[in-house]
């Protein structure tokens, strides 16, 4: 099996957050393995969930793509991409979990965006349109304009009120229209909830289907951003309370949920749904538990329990993924705080252990999986599987994205960085970009540039899509 991996590394003042970088660099690349499904003819390097994976998932395949890992490893998070999507009536769409499998458009648009490959392009374009259409045939509920489904990453029981842990026994949320087929909705799965994350995530899917349209033909049909629109403006009306200066969680006919949904916070700010006076009222107003952003607030009374355990596995406890993009969400509408909180907790938790876990408890920080119906026993609690994938993508999309402000665009890459004054100087070595080597070295503090230089001589801080060569980027940033 080869494949070629690249392998940057980072050194700051701070020692945890280049070990911390180091140590995930190598769970990602050890989370490679063959693997031959959806539209793959013959085992290929594809990237798993994580150690205790044997199949790579839709979500974890497009957020450790979009993390930062199709940077890393192009040939491998294609192949992931690929392997996830099915095959039905001559079309291919995104398969998996199908409340969320959407989200295969952010990772095969960012793909594209690190890699120039118009091929994969094209294909991608086509899964795209064809997924879209076949879950507005299924999901989309044309009472609120909004697609039904749970939400995204939430495939337990644990993430949903009472009503929705109905499931006899069983942790999946896919059992709750078989345990309640008087409650189902059609037509579709018949899961009748709307999620704030799931909708942020189809109103991305549509804007980026036009991108697409367009890097391909010059040009895009404008149905793309006008339902893209729409659908934003749909979100804003549903979940957006004002009183509260926050977005619900769930909407549905049974009084969905107000619950601080991290995820879909995150997203609503990372995928500009919520405007610059919203994303500032939701970071004011968030909870957030000493390991860092919780995956949903407050924790669901059923899982209190006399001996301490009393965090739902989806609710209460801390899910790096979820932590990297709201750290990214907190710095970019200028809350350095809340991104280092959750920035240096996870680094310490990586060098403590060794490795990125699956998830922590919020309060003590212990890797812990929390409590959900199944496994026959409805105290027990669930493990916290090890060397997570998206747990290590979304350290280094803290890194990449957040410190280093990297943004990919058609036209190139371009750095906005965000720097505290005691990282000291920043240097982040042997990133691979297209046909680039890129030595990024970020000085001093602050979020303006004060000057670039690219190979000693004075430049812009970006990095031409069509180049190709050896690059070292220095950027002295001030207040």
């Amino acid at each position: 099996m080869n494949i070629t991996i690249s392998i940057p590394s980072l050194k700051t003042d701070i020692p945890a957050l280049n070990d911390a970088f180091q140590i995930a660099i190598g769970d990602i690349a050890g989370n490679v393995l063959p693997y031959c499904e959806g539209v793959l003819r013959e085992p290929q390097p594809v990237l798993m969930a994580g150690l205790n994976y044997k199949t790579p998932w839709t979500r974890d395949a497009s957020i450790n793509t979009w993390n930062g890992a199709g940077l890393l490893m192009p040939e491998v998070t294609k192949n992931t991409l690929l392997s996830v999507l099915v095959e039905e009536g001559g079309r291919v769409r995104a398969g998996g979990e199908y409340w969320d499998a959407i989200i295969w458009a952010l990772g095969a648009w960012h793909q594209y965006l690190y890699t120039g490959d118009r091929d994969f392009l094209a294909f991608a374009y086509e899964v795209v349109a064809a997924s879209i259409e076949y879950f507005e045939a299924t999901e989309w509920n044309p009472q609120t304009g909004l697609f039904r489904g749970p939400a995204c990453y939430g495939d337990g029981v644990a993430a949903y009120p009472d009503l929705y842990a109905q499931t006899n026994g069983s942790s999946s949320i896919k059992q709750w229209p078989v345990c309640n087929p008087g409650l189902v909705s059609t037509p579709g799965e018949g899961i009748g909830m709307q999620a704030l994350s799931t909708n942020c995530l189809y109103a991305a899917a549509y804007k980026i289907a036009g991108q697409m349209e367009e890097e391909l033909h010059g040009r895009a049909s404008s149905l793309w951003l006008v339902k893209s629109e729409e659908l934003k403006q749909r979100i804003i009306g549903h979940f957006w309370d004002e009183d509260k200066g926050t977005f619900r969680y769930l909407v549905d006919e049974y009084g969905g949920s107000e619950a601080q949904e991290g995820m879909g916070l995150s997203l609503a700010m990372l995928l500009g749904i919520a405007d610059d006076e919203q994303a500032r009222r939701i970071l004011a107003g968030a909870h957030i538990t000493p390991s860092g952003i919780p995956c949903l607030w407050p924790n669901f009374a059923r899982y209190e329990r006399p001996d301490g355990n009393t965090f739902g596995r989806h609710s209460g406890t801390v899910w790096p993924h979820i932590q990297a993009f709201w750290a990214e969400a907190a710095l970019r509408n200028g809350r350095m705080d809340l991104f280092l909180h959750d920035l240096t907790v996870l680094a310490g938790f990586a060098c403590r252990d060794g490795h990125f876990a699956e998830l922590y408890h919020p309060l003590d920080g212990s890797i812990y999986g929390g409590i959900q119906e199944g496994e026959a026993h409805p105290d027990k609690v669930w493990g916290s599987l090890s060397r997570q994938t998206w747990s290590a993508t979304g350290f280094v999309r803290m890194i990449l994205f957040g410190l280093a402000g990297a943004e990919f665009t058609t036209e190139g890459l371009r750095f906005a960085p965000v720097l505290p004054d005691h990282l000291g100087t920043v240097s982040l070595q042997g990133l691979s970009y297209r046909g680039w080597t890129i030595n990024l070295e970020l000085r001093g503090g602050g979020s303006r540039i004060a000057r670039c230089t690219w190979n000693g001589a004075d430049a812009a801080a970006f990095i031409p899509a069509d180049g190709a060569g050896a690059v070292s980027l220095c950027l002295e940033m001030r207040p």
